[in-house]
């Protein structure tokens, strides 16, 4: 398609600087993009909420509450450490996936990442 790039692998930091809960936001090719480690496993999100454009990634890194059954009117808190929650409006997405919780339709842009040689490379 006309106007597209072709995809662009971008070193963001060594990987010994993004430990487990770790997060860092960075501009790749005027894209802000949050890299998170969580639990040994990297993720990059682009840092703009499908709800409102906000700062998704600069949000707080959180769990949230389930039912502890369909229809139950008892909750836990769950998925601790995985759910990203924008500071706007307090959208929660997975981190992993991207997924909207409370919307499975709505989702947060994923971009791939790996270690290679060490480093962080994050592609879009």
């Amino acid at each position: 398609m006309a106007g597209e790039r072709a995809p662009r692998a971008h070193v963001v930091c060594r990987a010994d600087e993004l430990p487990p809960g770790g997060r860092v936001l960075v501009n790749l090719d005027g894209r802000s993009v949050g890299v998170f480690n969580i639990d040994g496993q990297l993720h990059a999100l682009h840092n703009r909420c499908p709800h409102a454009a906000g700062a998704l990634c600069m949000g707080p890194v959180t769990g949230t509450t389930a039912p502890t059954e369909a229809g139950a009117r008892t909750f836990v808190y769950t998925q601790a450490n995985h759910i990203l929650r924008c500071a706007w409006h307090g959208w929660e997405f997975e981190i992993e996936s991207g997924r909207c919780l409370s919307d499975d339709r709505v989702r947060a842009k994923r971009f791939k990442v790996a270690v290679d040689q060490g480093q962080v490379v994050v592609t879009i």
